[in-house]
């Protein structure tokens, strides 16, 4: 910890940290330097801007108020704007993202870097569960400007492994934390428009922001398909940059192509896998109603330890039967029927598939009421991911 924080401090190498959510990697969000070098590990566009990561409202407050940082400080007048005093106060710490004005340039500089904002007027910022995620913003003295801690485009770390596998010789270390207790990305809400927009789904659910006050109107502001994709089909419209992290660009995809079956789809029938698959293995994520391995016998088992404590094992090696789906090897994960279990263990079944060299990852796909609670996070990423 006390190595993570002087890098902080002291150089532009950016460090890797456990969060309740997923894995971050974090930098001075008030230098320029440091805020770039996240960008290049990552192989991220300098558009999509960065949720700056504090450890307290006096952290906040001090942002907000134009000055530089260097731990909680106080005042009388509170520059949270009033919608969102309810809300950190239900939520946070937690998986949490709010989005903030900038003081304005006559008031005082910002001391964010503008690479952290994506030059936007605006930041998102929360304050994370995780104890060792505060306590590296606590020994650094500096809010961090932090995004998943994966190479652009690919599934988010939920154990330190994934974060090695993507990043490494691009960081200066890794805070090992251990699996993350929640799994998908916080939800970033927007309450300087009216009504309130949730801009990502995420750890807090649409209703579960519905019991706050203020909050009992608040609408869904994302889209479950990334902007650029709908813009090469002509279904949308070209902006400057995304209002916060994920709605722009692909995320959480795989090497391998995702095939998403919604809530209640029947499993595709193991011939038409095999046929599909063309002597290649495929991959297949069970969340509660498909049979093992489409209904194949699986003669023999690999476990695989996919997501790092999360109870989800890989097994594999399938194939009794006549017809084409006699060779087909399959990869079956189960991660149950839970919400929050399908959450912990999905970035890590899609990693762990692509470790196995599948042609394919058939995904079965959970139900979601009205965008409530984590599963329309879980569908949004599975979505984004197809």
């Amino acid at each position: 910890l006390r190595r993570a924080a002087a890098a902080v401090r002291e150089t532009d190498v950016p460090v890797a940290f456990p969060t309740e959510t997923v894995y971050g990697l974090g930098a001075d969000a008030g230098r320029t330097a440091a805020v770039k070098a996240i960008f290049v590990a990552k192989g991220r566009p300098a558009d999509n801007p960065l949720i700056v990561h504090v450890d307290g409202l006096g952290m906040l407050r001090g942002i907000l108020r134009g000055q530089k940082v260097e731990g909680g400080q106080t005042d009388t007048a509170d520059p949270i704007p009033p919608i969102y005093r309810p809300l950190v106060q239900r939520f946070w710490p937690g998986p949490l993202t709010i989005i903030l004005p900038l003081p304005p340039a006559s008031a005082a500089p910002s001391p964010l870097a503008p690479e952290t904002t994506a030059t936007l007027s605006t930041f998102g910022a929360r304050m994370p569960r995780s104890l060792l995620a505060l306590a590296l913003i606590r020994a650094s003295g500096r809010p961090l400007a932090a995004p998943s801690a994966n190479a652009s485009t690919r599934p988010s770390p939920t154990a330190a492994e994934h974060v090695v596998t993507d990043l490494r010789g691009k960081i200066a270390l890794v805070l090992d934390g251990g699996p993350c207790a929640v799994g998908v990305e916080s939800t970033v809400v927007d309450g300087l428009v009216s009504p309130p927009v949730v801009l990502r789904p995420g750890g807090v659910g649409l209703e579960e922001l519905r019991g706050v006050p203020g909050w009992e109107d608040v609408k869904v502001g994302y889209k479950d398909r990334a902007e650029r994709d709908e813009i090469k089909e002509g279904k949308g419209e070209q902006r400057k940059g995304p209002r916060a992290p994920g709605m722009k660009y692909r995320h959480y995809a795989p090497r391998a192509p995702v095939l998403l079956f919604e809530a209640g789809t029947p499993a595709p029938a193991a011939e038409d896998v095999a046929v599909r698959a063309a002597g290649a293995s495929v991959g297949v994520i069970r969340t509660g109603t498909w049979p093992r391995a489409f209904g194949l016998d699986i003669t023999a088992a690999e476990d695989l330890d996919t997501a790092a404590g999360t109870g989800a094992p890989v097994s594999g090696d399938a194939a009794a039967g006549p017809g084409a789906e006699a060779s087909l090897r399959v990869y079956d994960v189960a991660l149950g029927p839970d919400t929050s279990s399908v959450a912990r263990g999905l970035f890590a079944a899609l990693r762990a598939l692509d470790e196995c060299g599948t042609g394919a990852i058939y995904v079965e796909g959970i139900k979601e009421e009205s965008g409530s609670g984590v599963a329309a996070a879980v569908m949004n990423r599975v979505r984004k991911a197809a």
